[in-house]
């Protein structure tokens, strides 16, 4: 149950797939180039491994608990924090004006990455702390900045994100928390927040709640929120703590995984009411909780690619000690590890494939994101800002959904043995079922790849994107190897596929919305399929390029390998999941309601 930080793969990742030395070209990056990668890669991993990694399996035996309005963390928990703080990495990409490092996001995400893997319950702690950070960044006042932005870089506070209630799941228009405005500027906050992660804790003297919430005659529906910051304890104008506010933990939830990480009730105004400060303007609240869950979905699609990792590591070591039968080749007299049965390496190939093309999708998609924020040439930021939002939801949804089949698989190589719960296999399965669910279900990912990455250009962004895909295969092609020459088939395939699809989206969304809805999610797997499959194909060239200069021959070997498994065992689905959306959407609806 060890974690090993899959460092060279990052790396390779930066460097020949992202182009780590262009990110550096960028002011404000110079000195984040391919050497800081590695040094600040292995520093990071040396905490995951040896601080957070042990403890993951202790906080699904001893998860958080409730008790008088007050939550204690699982043992260890508190004092890790503590590490991890110290260290300054929860400031690794936020602004030095602020007391963080500004790395860009191509590096901060391996490092949420590993993070991820070796503890995923801790981990969403200084995740919700980051989205926090950013929307107050965008959106808070100087004096909001001022008050609360250093403490949560660094650590010492945390942060939370209050959308949720009883009644208003993914359906923001249906808030009720009222926030009644006050002579003194600031508002008093009434109603109740479920779902909250490290809404209570004890690792951290304050929280920092962004609150969602209604101000008296606003607009009906979603255009009538706001947002507010409610501190667990007030501030003092010398930055000291003072009173606690109107806010506290009523329960928290007892879940299927992630059990470590307190899921909070959070009451606002039994008492007179929380005090808030609202975050920019009134009725413009959604817009900036938007800044943090763009923020999120992208860290919850890094957080699936972590979760394979790990469930990978212990599928490796289980399979490679475990004797079970002779191979069926011969090769072995007696019974030997089952690593050497076609199937076990099927379903480890399959979780490497998936895990390494999702990597190499994300890593990519960071990159775009620095240049798309800091980028000097503004058509330059203009085009990686399309290309990153058009890779948001499929790195969220594609590697969550990626994430449940590796673990799955993790706990079928244990075999029976991966259904008992010493072994730790089954927890990376449960763990993993959540990351399809918040921060925007898959379908929910799936309306927006939909409406506002396909439909409101007609496809244009998805086609410019193919068209890139398509340069990639000319160059497999040109390689001639016959490695490369049958991805590049495979590429073509799902390519064509993709773009089919593409077409019937931007053409039926508003004369067919059923038909176009119907298949969402499937069009979502098929890009994201794609779009890793594009970058394993990138990879390929990479690799064979380092191994005919001599460069580790045993990992780009297993890259190219690799790259051609994912190609003819995960880009070949997309052929088919391009039929059952063109020509397979109206048997979806066909059922009448009351057949069900």
């Amino acid at each position: 149950m060890t974690y090993k930080a899959p460092i060279k793969d990052m790396l390779f990742a930066m460097k020949h797939l992202a182009n780590i030395e262009q990110v550096a070209l960028i002011p404000g990056f110079e000195d984040a180039g391919f050497e800081t990668a590695q040094a600040v890669l292995e520093e990071c991993a040396k905490f995951n491994e040896n601080v957070l990694a042990p403890l993951n399996w202790e906080g699904d035996k001893n998860p958080s608990s409730w008790k008088d309005g007050k939550v204690t963390t699982t043992p260890g928990f508190k004092e890790a924090f503590k590490q991890y703080t110290d260290g300054g990495w929860q400031g690794l990409q936020h602004p030095t004006e602020y007391g963080g490092q500004a790395l860009p996001k191509l590096i901060g995400a391996a490092c949420v990455e590993m993070l991820n893997s070796a503890n995923m319950s801790f981990a969403l702690c200084p995740l919700l702390t980051d989205g926090n950070i950013e929307a107050l960044l965008t959106a808070g006042s100087d004096a909001l900045k001022a008050t609360y932005l250093h403490k949560l870089v660094s650590g010492q506070w945390t942060g939370t994100m209050n959308l949720t209630e009883p009644q208003a799941g993914s359906d923001l228009a249906m808030v009720r928390t009222k926030a009644d405005p006050q002579p003194d500027g600031t508002y008093k906050i009434f109603g109740t927040k479920i779902f909250i992660t490290y809404g209570e804790h004890d690792m951290a003297e304050n929280i920092v709640h962004l609150v969602l919430a209604r101000v008296a005659g606003a607009p009906e529906g979603v255009k009538g929120i706001s947002l507010f910051v409610v501190p667990k304890f007030m501030v003092n104008k010398d930055g000291t703590l003072g009173s606690r506010n109107d806010a506290h933990c009523v329960s928290i939830e007892h879940k299927m995984g992630i059990k470590a990480s307190p899921t909070a009730v959070l009451q606002f105004g039994d008492n007179g009411g929380a005090v808030g400060y609202l975050v920019g303007e009134e009725n413009r609240g959604l817009e900036y909780m938007f800044i943090m869950m763009n923020a999120a979905r992208y860290a919850v699609g890094t957080q699936g690619i972590a979760v394979a990792e790990r469930s990978y590591q212990q599928a490796v070591n289980f399979a490679k000690d475990r004797v079970q039968s002779r191979p069926v080749d011969g090769s072995i007299k007696a019974s030997a590890p089952i690593i050497h049965h076609p199937d076990v390496k099927r379903m480890l190939m399959t979780m490497r494939a998936y895990i390494e093309g999702c990597r190499s999708m994300a890593t990519v998609a960071a990159a775009a994101y620095d240049a798309a924020h800091k980028h000097p040439d503004p058509e330059v930021r203009k085009q990686n800002t399309l290309f990153y939002e058009f890779m948001v939801p499929l790195v969220k949804g594609y590697s969550t959904e990626m994430s449940l089949e590796v673990t799955s698989l993790g706990v079928q190589v244990h075999g029976g043995m991966g259904f008992i719960e010493e072994t730790g296999a089954a927890q990376h399965y449960r763990d993993a079922k959540i990351l399809t669910i918040y921060e925007g279900t898959t379908a929910i990912q799936a309306n927006d790849l939909v409406g506002r990455k396909t439909m409101r250009d007609g496809g244009q962004t998805a086609k410019a994107i193919a068209a890139q895909i398509e340069l990639t295969e000319t160059e497999l092609t040109a390689l001639g190897t016959a490695d490369a020459v049958a991805v590049a088939k495979r590429l073509k395939a799902a390519r064509l596929a993709f773009v089919d699809v593409v077409n019937f989206v931007a053409g039926n969304t508003k004369s067919s919305p059923n038909a176009v809805f119907a298949g969402s999610v499937p069009y979502l797997m098929l890009a994201g399929n794609l779009m890793a499959g594009w970058q394993m194909g990138r990879a390929l060239l990479a690799a064979q390029r380092e191994l005919t200069n001599g460069e580790d021959a045993a990992f780009m070997q297993a890259k190219i390998t690799t790259a051609r498994f994912y190609a003819d065992h995960l880009l070949t689905k997309a052929p088919g999941m391009r039929d059952s959306i063109v020509e397979g959407a109206e048997c979806v609806t066909a059922l009448a309601l009351d057949a069900f």
